[in-house]
């Protein structure tokens, strides 16, 4: 038996520690390279563009290099998938491309509103103050949309809760009361023999239920992704009868505030409109400003086509030709903009306290009718019992 000496036993079990890497590391290697990878089809939240479009017109203020202040954030991103497309980003930029250009390649982190004033900014040579105000409008839009969202997080909340609950004592409590009821020999009054025909439907269908509400759901939204679902969905909101006007107002005040700022900022107005209609997600305010640019180009006004446009309220025609006739357009939308965000305000304070009570009573309605279903034949009992 060969000899092996205590060094050469000791430099081959240290050796694969210094050429090969710890399992840890190729964990961490694997997601890095996973996060990679998925990071330019990941879709960046309005709330990270916003604190990433602040941090960056605050840096650019202060005199800090592009390159340097995207290097900055680039540690300082939370969101793994985002602080690998600013990397790239970085890249391209330090390899010769402008910002504009560099961004461009990711559409679903920085949307064309933001893109169009980059390159509006750097065409001006005051990117940083135009990033203030792209800043200052994803803000008011976060802001805008955390109201709705508070609004309907409670009643969606409720409504789940109440669901949920419902389905329980159906699949889970009215078949215990059938097998007692059974025992009983009598015939059971209608509401309860209703209320166990539906436990036994649900009971014996559940999974098919849940299976096909889940593909009527991915149903619909392939439906609503599609240009004419789109138009349809639309129009199914607008006769809505609360749901409609407030979906208006909002659509509304971005149409007002978007324009406004790409105005401000110098975007030429055909490419503003075409902006401002990409950015609405809302077919009408679509069509509209298509109108408008093709009026415009023509050499008519913005307020004639708002003025025909059945989708606007008064008051933004009244504020278009205002400022068509001072020169500031831009000042007046913006101030229909800031009304209609109180209004908006307005409304879904008041639906939230309008939907509170009427989801209390109609649960209360609703289970209650449940129990006094299962126990009606209790009662029918009792009163028998009870007889001469």
């Amino acid at each position: 038996m060969p000899f092996i000496s205590s060094s050469s036993s000791s430099q081959s079990s240290t050796r694969p520690r210094k050429q090969g890497l710890s399992f840890a590391d190729k964990q961490r290697m694997a997601k890095q390279k996973a996060i990679a990878k998925k990071a330019p089809k990941y879709s960046v939240g309005l709330s990270d563009l916003t604190v990433f479009t602040q941090q960056l017109a605050s840096m650019l203020d202060a005199g800090l290099p592009l390159v340097n202040s995207l290097e900055a954030l680039e540690e300082q991103v939370e969101n793994p998938y985002f602080r690998v497309i600013i990397k790239n980003v970085r890249a391209d930029i330090s390899g010769g491309s402008s910002f504009s250009d560099a961004a461009m390649k990711y559409p679903r982190a920085f949307n064309t509103l933001f893109i169009s004033m980059v390159r509006a900014g750097e065409a001006s040579g005051s990117l940083s103050e135009i990033l203030l105000k792209v800043a200052s409008y994803f803000e008011a839009s976060l802001k805008l949309q955390k109201r709705v969202k508070s609004a309907m997080t409670y009643p969606i909340a409720v409504i789940g809760l109440s669901v949920v609950l419902v389905n329980v004592l159906l699949i889970f409590v009215v078949p215990v009361f059938a097998e007692m009821f059974d025992d009983f020999g009598a015939e059971l009054p209608a509401p309860t023999q209703i209320l166990i025909g539906i436990s036994d439907w649900l009971k014996a269908n559940v999974i098919f239920l849940l299976v096909g509400l889940g593909i009527a759901f991915w149903g619909i939204k392939k439906f609503f992704s599609t240009p004419r679902g789109r138009v349809f969905r639309d129009q199914l909101y607008h006769r809505m009868p609360i749901v409609g006007p407030l979906r208006q107002k909002i659509a509304v005040s971005r149409f007002c505030r978007t324009f406004s700022i790409l105005t401000r900022s110098g975007v030429p107005i055909l490419k503003n409109l075409e902006i401002t209609g990409a950015a609405s997600d809302n077919t009408y305010i679509e069509a509209a400003t298509k109108a408008i640019a093709k009026h415009v180009s023509q050499g008519g006004q913005i307020s004639e086509i708002v003025a025909d446009s059945p989708y606007f309220p008064p008051m933004v025609k009244h504020m278009a030709k205002a400022g068509e006739r001072t020169g500031n357009v831009d000042g007046m939308l913006n101030k229909v903009s800031d009304f209609y965000d109180e209004e908006i305000d307005a409304t879904v304070s008041g639906l939230t306290s309008l939907i509170e009570p009427i989801l209390i009573v109609f649960l209360g309605v609703f289970v209650g009718s449940i129990v006094i279903a299962m126990f009606m034949p209790i009662f029918q009992l009792s009163e028998v019992a009870g007889g001469p």
